[in-house]
C-alpha cells in the first residue's frame, strides 16, 4: 500500500507537469490512483472544534459552508440539557448555560483522549462549571445529572447537529463524514474522534489534520496548479494550537512538518481574564464568586464576549447587574478592561505559540525565508497581538483570503471530494504528528517510525532476545517523544512466542 502510495504520487507529479498529454487521459490515470468511498451519498466536511463547529459540502468543484436551523454557519460546540432533561447542542444550549452551569457541556474536545489524572484535566477542573470525572477505565469523562458522558459521546452529539444540517441541505440521509482534528492529536484522540463519529452514526471516511485542510481550502481558491509555494498554518484555535508547514507543488498538498500545543487555546485566553476580573471583583466587594456557578457562568461569558470586542476595539466595558449576593446586598460588576490590559494578561499564552513554529521549521528543514505565505486559522487569530506576533516572528503579513472560522470545514468537504474522485488533479500527503516505535531492553523508547514521516508508511527492525532460552517476548507499540517507554502513550501490545531457547542475542526477531 505504501509503495502504490509513493507511484501515485510520483505518477501524479508526471501527469500534471507534461502538458501534452490529453486532458481526459490525464484525468483517466489520476482517478485510478484516487482512492473512492464504497459508500454512496455525499459526503459531509466538519470541523468538530472546542469552542465552535462547522459544517461544509462540495456543491460542483466548490466547498459551501452550511448554515444549520438557527440559521448560523458555525455552531457553538454546546450541549445542555433541560428541565425535562431534554438534550439541546448549539446557540440554545449556550444561552442556557449560565442558568444551568452544572448540566452545560462546552470544552469537552479538550477531555478527548486523556487520562483522569492528567494535570490538564485538574486544570481543567479547576475552571469548569461541570464535574469532570473517572471513567472505569480510568479516562476523564464529564457527569450531568449523574449520568457519566464520555467525550467521544458528547462530541456525538454535536456530530448528529452537524449531521442533521448536511441532512437539511440535500434533504436525504448523509452517512459519509470527512472530520478533522488538531494536527498533535495522538492516536487515541484521533480514535476517539472517529467513535464520536460512529455514534452520531457517521462512517468517518477519513481524519483529516485541520492546518492541512485549512490549506487545501487555500489551495484551491488561491493558488495556480503550477505555482509551487511553502505555506505555513497557524491555527490557534478554542483549544488546541497547531503549525504546519505544506509544500504545494502541481496539485500534490504535502505536509513537510507539524508542531503544537493540544492544551492552549481560546479557553485559556477567557480563564485568564475570566480570573482576572473574579480578582477585581474579589478586591472591590470581598466577595468571592468562585463558590456560586452560576455567577462564575456569567462572569465567563462577559469575559469572552469582552475578549472578542477587544480585537476590534481598544476597551471593553463589562457590566453585570446581580452578579452575585451578599447577605441580602445584591452585587454588581461595572469595570472597564483597555486592550493593553489584556494583552499584559495573556502574553505568555501568545508566547507559548513560538516554540512550536520555531521546531516546525527545524523539523521541515527550512528557514523563514522560505516561506511563501502565511495562513492564519481559528478564531483566535483575530486578536492583533496574535497576528502581531506571528507577523513579526515570520516576517511578514500574513495572508486574509481565508475565512479563520470556516476555511478547516471547507478543507474537510475537499477532502471528501478527493475520496470521491472530483478532485482527480489533487491529492494529499500527510505525516505522523508523533513518533511510533516499541518498547526495548531498559525500558527505552526506540523509535521505529520517526515524527513527520510521510504516510502511509511501514517500518520494520530486527531485535534479538535480552535473556538466554528466552522463548517469547512481549511488543509494546508506544507514541511519543519521550526517551522512556513509560513517559509515552501506549497504543497496544502483543506477544511473539515459539522460538527455540538460544544464548541471548542469537535470536533475530523482525
Amino acid at each position: 500500500f505504501f509503495f502504490h502510495q509513493i507511484y501515485k504520487h510520483i505518477m501524479l507529479r508526471s501527469f500534471a507537469r507534461n502538458p501534452t498529454l490529453h486532458r481526459s487521459v490525464r484525468n483517466t490515470a489520476f482517478r485510478s490512483f484516487c482512492e473512492k468511498s464504497k459508500i454512496p451519498g455525499p459526503t459531509v466536511g466538519i470541523d468538530l472544534g472546542t469552542t465552535n463547529s462547522c459544517a461544509a459540502v462540495m456543491e460542483g468543484s466548490e466547498p459551501k459552508v452550511l448554515v444549520n436551523s438557527e440559521g448560523e454557519r458555525t455552531t457553538p460546540s454546546v450541549i445542555t440539557w433541560d428541565s425535562d432533561n431534554q438534550r439541546v447542542v448549539g446557540s440554545v444550549a449556550r444561552s442556557q448555560a449560565a442558568i444551568n452551569p452544572q448540566n452545560t457541556l462546552y470544552a469537552t474536545k479538550r477531555l478527548i483522549g486523556r487520562k483522569y489524572e492528567d494535570p490538564s484535566i485538574k486544570e481543567l477542573q479547576d475552571s469548569s462549571s461541570y464535574k469532570i470525572v473517572r471513567a472505569p477505565n480510568g479516562d476523564a469523562w464529564c457527569e450531568v445529572n449523574g449520568k457519566k458522558i464520555s467525550p467521544s459521546e458528547a462530541g456525538s452529539f454535536i456530530l448528529t447537529k452537524m449531521k442533521e444540517t448536511a441532512e437539511s441541505h440535500f434533504n436525504k440521509p448523509v452517512k459519509k463524514a470527512v472530520v478533522t482534528v488538531p494536527a498533535y492529536f495522538n492516536d487515541a484522540q484521533r480514535q476517539a474522534t472517529k467513535d464520536a463519529g460512529r455514534i452520531a452514526g457517521l462512517h468517518v471516511e477519513r481524519i483529516i489534520n485541520e492546518p492541512t485542510a485549512a490549506a487545501l481550502a487555500y489551495g484551491v481558491g488561491n493558488v495556480d496548479k503550477s505555482d509551487e509555494k511553502i505555506v505555513a498554518v497557524y491555527d490557534l484555535g478554542g483549544g488546541t494550537f497547531d503549525i504546519s508547514i505544506l509544500e504545494l507543488d502541481n496539485g500534490v498538498f504535502e505536509v513537510k512538518a507539524t508542531n503544537g500545543d493540544t492544551f492552549l487555546g481560546g479557553e485559556d485566553f477567557d480563564v485568564r481574564l475570566l480570573d482576572h476580573l473574579k480578582e477585581e471583583f474579589k478586591k472591590k466587594e470581598n466577595f468571592d464568586l468562585s463558590s456560586d456557578p452560576v455567577a462564575v457562568q456569567r462572569l465567563r461569558e462577559a469575559a469572552e464576549k469582552a475578549k472578542k470586542e477587544l480585537s476590534s476595539t481598544v476597551k471593553a466595558n463589562i457590566n453585570i447587574p446581580y452578579l452575585a449576593n451578599k447577605n441580602g446586598t445584591p452585587l454588581h460588576l461595572n469595570t472597564t478592561i483597555s486592550r493593553s490590559q489584556y494583552e499584559k494578561l495573556v502574553d505568555d499564552l501568545v508566547q507559548r505559540t513560538i516554540p512550536p513554529c520555531e521546531t516546525c521549521l527545524k523539523d521541515a528543514g527550512i528557514s523563514k525565508g522560505d516561506i511563501n505565505e502565511v495562513l492564519l486559522v481559528g478564531g483566535m487569530t483575530r486578536t492583533p497581538k496574535v497576528a502581531a506576533t506571528v507577523e513579526k516572528f515570520y516576517g511578514k503579513s500574513p495572508f486574509k483570503g481565508v475565512n479563520p472560522d470556516e476555511s478547516v470545514a471547507m478543507g474537510a468537504a475537499i477532502q471528501g471530494g478527493i475520496l470521491e474522485g472530483n478532485y482527480s488533479d489533487m491529492i494529499l500527503l500527510d505525516v505522523t504528528s508523533l513518533s511510533l516505535g516499541i518498547e526495548t531492553q531498559g525500558g527505552v523508547f526506540t523509535r521505529l517510525i520517526e515524527k513527520n514521516t510521510t504516510i502511509p508508511t511501514k517500518k520494520s527492525q530486527v531485535f534479538s532476545t535480552a535473556a538466554d532460552g528466552q522463548t517469547e517476548v512481549d511488543i509494546k507499540v508506544l507514541q511519543g517523544e519521550r526517551e522512556m517507554a513509560a513517559d509515552n502513550q501506549m497504543l497496544g501490545q502483543f506477544k511473539l512466542s515459539g522460538f527455540p531457547p538460544a544464548p541471548k542475542g542469537v535470536p533475530q526477531i523482525e
